[in-house]
């Protein structure tokens, strides 16, 4: 019972959050990404990861960005077959998925397992900043490294942003060595 009053509470606060926001008429992905951008940028500390540098020259926030639209591209696909995405959770876990707010690329020891580790420092970041995060979207922050940490996602959303980040990360990666080719990632200033 605690679950069901806690989940419409969030609902709640929300719904006040989105009533309030002068950006609240999302009429399309971008402006939902947006909108959601905005509040964990008022609410929290979701503007450094403008600061720091993920893939190539891609800032954080672009990739984060870029696997959002990603993510939401996908979840339209399965919303026309019937199924059901909770586009709120989606969006919102994908651009906290690296929310660890440190520069990885710095010679500090801690770093080194940046890969196995960050999912687990983004998730405590965003749990200092959000204490309305849903179960759905700390699922999908902390287990978007998978398989490389071996904790498989458990909601679809967690699986949509999985995907969504290796491809956005593959494309960043390598988008000055290939051919110019859609690859569903938004491109985004970095």
């Amino acid at each position: 019972m605690t679950n069901v009053l806690e989940n419409q509470a969030i609902r709640e606060s929300r719904k006040a959050c989105a009533e309030a926001c002068p950006m609240r008429c999302a009429t399309s992905p971008i402006d939902e990404i947006a909108h959601i951008a905005h509040v964990l940028e008022t609410k929290g500390r979701f503007g450094l990861t403008r600061g720091f540098i993920q893939h190539g020259t891609m800032s954080v926030h672009a990739h984060v960005i870029s696997v959002a639209h990603a993510s939401l591209a996908m979840a339209g696909r399965l919303e026309r077959l019937g199924i059901r995405i909770d586009r709120a959770s989606l969006i919102r876990g994908a651009l906290l998925h690296d929310y660890f707010l440190y520069d990885w690329h710095d010679p500090d020891p801690s770093h080194r397992l940046h890969g196995f580790t960050h999912p687990f420092a983004a998730l405590a970041r965003a749990e200092e900043d959000f204490e309305d995060l849903t179960p759905r979207e700390r699922n999908i922050i902390s287990r978007h490294m998978f398989p490389l940490v071996p904790i498989p996602p458990t909601c679809r959303e967690a699986w949509l942003v999985c995907l969504a980040d290796k491809a956005c990360a593959l494309h960043e990666t390598i988008a000055g060595r290939l051919p110019r080719r859609s690859t569903g990632c938004k491109e985004v200033s970095r």
